[in-house]
């Protein structure tokens, strides 16, 4: 579970993102950022006795800045609102399909998949399906999978409008072959986030998961 003050530290944050402010709670900051990491090593080390390549992870490795990168961003905003980490067996920076976390007060979640993969892999997954449409079928139609996530992500950016070059458009898998991004995510009460199942619950989650990240780890092997 998260703290009460985590929760808070970031709605403030969100009310007085600017540096001096920052600068003044830096001490709160610290706080809330190792409640997280102490949260999503719990997670670690409990997933990875089903996930046994995720052992060696380090949750502050698998965190990112709060600090944004605004050089090409119209809003100067300099910190992020949100506390994340990605689960990857070869680290946060990597293409590979993995787990993921958002920690943001009204605005929580967790999931993972593949998000925005190179053409390369992204054709290999689509092969893939294309191939093994029944088995990947099975993963995202299950009942544990549609319990916890509903289904993949459909949101506009993860999406093509037509089927893709080298399938036809009558081709069975049609609609799976137009997604850019294969993820899934499930929100998160902010109730949830203070809860002591909380670290149980996501574990969970992620177990769900797991089909379809190791069939699209699989697919780009």
């Amino acid at each position: 579970m998260l703290q009460s003050p985590t929760l808070k530290f970031l709605s403030e944050l969100k009310k007085n993102n600017n540096k001096p402010w920052f600068d003044a709670h830096r001490k709160q900051y610290d706080a809330a950022r190792e409640d997280f990491v102490s949260f999503i090593q719990n997670v670690i080390n409990s997933f990875a006795k089903k996930e046994p390549a995720l052992a060696h992870l380090k949750a502050k490795d698998c965190m990112f800045r709060i600090n944004r990168d605004v050089r090409f961003s119209k809003d100067k905003s300099p910190y992020k609102t949100n506390f994340g980490a990605y689960i990857n067996a070869e680290g946060k920076k990597s293409w590979k399909a993995g787990y993921y976390f958002h920690f943001e007060p009204g605005n929580s979640f967790r999931g993972g998949g593949m998000w925005m993969p190179e053409p390369v892999q992204l054709a290999k997954v689509r092969q893939e399906i294309d191939y093994n449409l029944a088995d990947f079928k099975k993963i995202i139609t299950s009942k544990k999978f549609k319990d916890t996530y509903g289904s993949l992500s459909s949101d506009k950016e993860y999406m093509l409008s037509r089927v893709p070059k080298g399938f036809e458009a009558d081709n069975p898998a049609a609609e799976y072959l137009k997604f850019k991004s294969f993820v899934a995510t499930a929100f998160v009460s902010d109730s949830d986030l203070t809860d002591k199942n909380l670290t149980s619950k996501t574990v969970k989650a992620y177990e769900t998961l797991q089909p379809l990240v190791a069939f699209l780890n699989e697919a780009t092997v």
